[in-house]
């Protein structure tokens, strides 16, 4: 039987809202704690450029992707839900967006 796996990409600000930059300490931690709980983790390293907008006001972002495949379970779901709560703190967001959808490993 072939276990079902999900994707969970995440985009990490390189800058805060306010627009200082974001000390890379932040996103190794944040690599380190995925690699942690699932045992690997990926970066994209090149920028992906953010606009979007929210209560009047328009933010430009510079982000970096990270993802994880996992085994699909609703801990797993639950983990990134928190996780997503922590990384709104840890780099002062009003939001990260943090997508997943299903993997098929060959």
């Amino acid at each position: 039987m072939t276990a079902s796996f999900r994707r969970f990409e995440i985009l990490l600000p390189l800058a805060f809202n306010d627009g200082r930059p974001v000390p890379e300490e932040l996103v190794a931690q944040t690599l380190t704690e995925l690699e942690q709980r699932f045992g690997a983790v990926s970066c994209e390293t090149q920028t992906i450029r953010g606009l979007w907008h929210s209560e009047g006001r328009i933010y430009r972002d510079n982000l970096v992707r990270v993802f994880v495949d996992v085994p699909e379970s609703a801990e797993n779901r639950a983990f990134m839900q928190q996780l997503k709560q922590r990384l709104k703190e840890r780099f002062a967001q009003v939001d990260i967006w943090i997508t997943s959808y299903p993997v098929d490993v060959v």
